[in-house]
């Protein structure tokens, strides 16, 4: 009974015809070549686990800009109440402490306000320039008047400021 190898076996056995050196360093060549391959494919797998922890971090970061940004315009209406309801009572304090406490709440989950003031240096990657006005007592080109506040999301911008910039006449 005669065993028979496969094209497989036979092209893995080492040649009968060929010295024992030179079928040792075949042999190390190969080994060399697989351990270089176990190299590449491990920094592989290790880059693609470090982009997915990256993406799962941003994906955490940004997962409730949506939410966030669907409550700006009850940032707007609870400033704007504030301003109607005078400068205290128990109405400005009820939307004082409401407005507070919204806040804390969304900064909590990263949203930060952004409010220059008069006099601020103009930012345009964070205001918006809606007009430009002469404003006494404020330097051409810095922010003369905020008309809505912008809000940013752990670094990202939802919404610029909307303010008015100082003329330099």
């Amino acid at each position: 009974m005669t065993t028979e190898q496969t094209p497989d076996h036979a092209a893995e056995a080492p040649a009968d015809d060929l010295p024992l050196e030179d079928v040792i360093e075949t042999l190390r060549a190969e080994l060399e070549q697989v351990r270089a391959q176990s190299l590449v494919d491990r920094a592989d797998l290790e880059n693609q686990r470090r982009r997915m922890e990256r993406d799962v971090q941003n994906a955490c970061r940004f997962a409730n800009k949506q939410l966030l940004g669907d409550l700006l315009p009850v940032f707007d209406s609870l400033d704007a109440a504030l301003v109607a309801a005078g400068g205290s009572g128990p109405l400005h304090d009820g939307v004082e402490l409401t407005l507070r406490e919204l806040r804390r709440v969304t900064g909590n989950q990263g949203l930060v306000q952004i409010a220059p003031a008069a006099g601020d240096a103009f930012n345009p990657e964070l205001h918006q320039a809606m007009s430009v006005v002469e404003a006494a007592g404020v330097e051409a080109g810095a922010v003369a008047q905020l008309f809505q506040k912008g809000y940013r999301l752990n670094e990202q911008l939802l919404r610029p400021a909307m303010v008015a910039v100082a003329s330099s006449d």
